[in-house]
């Protein structure tokens, strides 16, 4: 099995050096770093974590703590995250956590006794979440976010959320629709609320009087989205297009279309949010804003491994598929 000792030879180098390469300690060198990074991946040498640990005083762990109804969104963030500490060295550990109440601390507290994490993620909802981002805080707990608000604490990756509802509105309305109903997130996830405002935004530049009946809050979930597309469509003025402002509830929306004889898009445009793995594979395919989810979980964890350094905001994408079209009659 290859040794640091043979590690330290082939850079020609010391021990100690190779060491501090390996826990990406300050004040080596990019020379010698890059010496010592090419000589491990030469001999394909595997650092002890137990010594690693108590070298470096780390775990070697990250805690990814969720609270989001959306599987599609949560899974493409796990599996960018989980990829990233595999490449460094690092360990995913992931855990559910209620949204408000003393269970979240007693979870969070039980997980930091036991695995001594060396930093925690969070997406939204939890991204807002102030008393727990303050425990983090009063914990020592490094926290990088994904869409927390500008005044958290932290780490945090900047979403355009704003921009991109603007974008949807401009898509749908340029397609002719002029009666658009939109499914809203649930008020805890602040970022996404901002699509609605920039939607909004969208609809008053093009000259549209707001209808409120046509704004219906869901939950971010498959069933939400039914229910949402149920009290949309059964007014006597239905929508010609909707945007739900997530994947999940968009499906939800097509899934009832279909079920009650709706032709997708003739008759009824509907386009999502985060461009999920569900979204190329539903039919026909949704219109959604593509979020570059795997990205965004490699992000924050190239974040806590360098300090919560800050990143540049991340782009979202408009991808155009087969459920939004013509309004009807155009």
């Amino acid at each position: 099995m290859t040794s640091i000792h043979d590690v330290a030879a082939l850079a020609q180098v010391s021990i100690k050096t190779v060491s501090r390469v390996v826990n990406k300690a300050p004040n080596v060198s990019d020379e010698l770093r890059q010496r010592v990074k090419l000589a491990i991946e030469q001999l394909g040498y595997r650092p002890n974590q137990s010594a690693r640990r108590l070298a470096g005083g780390r775990s070697f762990m990250i805690a990814f703590l969720y609270n989001n109804p959306a599987p599609g969104y949560v899974s493409r963030i796990q599996i960018g995250a989980a990829w990233r500490c595999r490449e460094l060295g690092y360990h995913l550990v992931v855990e559910p956590i209620s949204l408000g109440g003393e269970e979240r601390f007693e979870v969070l507290e039980r997980l930091v006794a036991a695995l001594r994490p060396d930093g925690v993620l969070l997406v939204p909802p939890l991204s807002d979440d102030p008393g727990l981002l303050q425990r983090l805080a009063d914990m020592g707990l490094p926290c990088a976010r994904i869409a927390g608000s500008e005044e958290g604490a932290g780490f945090n990756i900047h979403t355009p959320e704003h921009a991109a509802g603007r974008t949807m509105a401009d898509h749908l309305i340029g397609l002719g629709h002029r009666r658009i109903g939109v499914i809203t997130p649930p008020p805890t996830h602040t970022a996404a609320l901002r699509r609605v405002t920039g939607f909004r935004e969208g609809m008053a530049a093009a000259g549209l009087a707001e209808d409120a009946g046509l704004f219906v809050e869901g939950r971010f979930d498959f069933a939400s989205g039914v229910e949402a597309g149920e009290a949309l469509l059964k007014r006597s003025d239905p929508p010609t297009a909707i945007f739900a402002t997530n994947d999940e509830m968009a499906l939800g929306v097509l899934t009832l279309a279909h079920r009650v004889g709706l032709r997708v898009p003739e008759e009824l445009s509907v386009t999502g949010f985060d461009d999920t793995t569900a979204s190329l594979t539903s039919w026909p395919p949704l219109t959604t804003m593509r979020q570059p989810l795997e990205d965004m979980g490699r992000t924050v964890i190239d974040a806590l491994a360098d300090g919560l350094k800050q990143t540049p905001p991340l782009q979202f994408t408009l991808v155009r598929r087969g459920s939004s079209g013509p309004a009807p009659g155009r």
